[in-house]
């Protein structure tokens, strides 16, 4: 039974991760399979790789043969090039303790390697962030000074609002003032208007009694002359009464001899 090094997906979509399995090369990719022995993550940087290294190299020893992907997993980790120095050994062109030697060796070597590119990834990962940050602050400094200019603009619009509102305010005063000056002379007027009709009044009246006593002496000066001619007649007809009287007395005088 042909027997394989594979990965069998797992994840979601645009996410995956593999588990590293040993299955039988007639099975689909994600069905039934032997063993797992690991699993790979590609969505990291660098990947993440877990693997059961002596699992792995004991299935290699069996025959078992990996996929392109999972022959990269297994040179990655060493898995590969242990498994040769093993080889090495059984055809005895060196010793187990050359071979153990010559992985430590490699192990020391790639891990190193390893390291660097991690160190590197971190440089470029706290450059980016360092760069992103300056942006930011520039980004930052912009805005600030655009909310500055715009916050005196509007100062300035404000203090000119407020200055015009000032010079309204004013005007409105003086007007109020010019108004209620205006009204005054215009109750002075009519209070003078009235004054003087009170003033016309006043003279229509006293002409109108000055009239009236005028009137009133007149008619008194004619009663008076009415009365001095009425005594003036009683006056005559009590004359003339009084010379009647004489002049009977006068008759009567001459008429008593007569008699004699």
């Amino acid at each position: 039974m042909p027997v394989k090094i594979r990965l069998q997906r797992h994840g979601k979509k645009g996410k995956p991760y593999f588990h590293i399995v040993i299955a039988d090369s007639r099975a689909p990719r994600d069905g039934k399979f032997i063993e797992r022995i690991g699993s790979y993550n590609p969505n990291t940087n660098p990947a993440t790789i877990e693997i059961n290294f002596d699992g792995a190299l004991n299935w290699l020893q069996k025959g078992a043969q990996p996929t392109d992907t999972c022959r990269a997993i297994l040179s990655y980790k060493g898995i590969l090039y242990k498994n040769h120095l093993l080889n090495g050994v059984k055809k005895g062109a060196f010793s187990e303790e050359e071979a153990e030697k010559r992985f430590q060796e490699w192990v020391k070597e790639k891990e190193g390697k390893v390291q660097s590119k991690i160190d590197s990834l971190n440089k470029a990962a706290e450059s980016e962030i360092k760069k992103k940050l300056e942006a930011e602050s520039k980004l930052n400094e912009k805005r600030a000074e655009e909310i500055a200019k715009r916050n005196s603009d509007l100062a300035e619009e404000i203090a000119k609002a407020e200055a015009g509102e000032a010079v309204a305010a004013e005007e409105a005063k003086e007007e109020v003032k010019e108004e209620k000056a205006e009204a005054k002379a215009e109750e002075t007027k009519e209070e003078v208007k009235e004054e003087k009709a009170e003033a016309k009044a006043e003279e229509a009246k006293e002409e109108v009694k000055e009239e009236k006593a005028e009137a009133k002496a007149e008619e008194t000066k004619e009663e008076v002359k009415e009365e001095k001619a009425e005594a003036k007649a009683e006056e005559a007809k009590e004359e003339v009464k009084e010379e009647k009287a004489e002049a009977k007395a006068e008759e009567a005088k001459k008429d008593k001899p007569e008699d004699k």
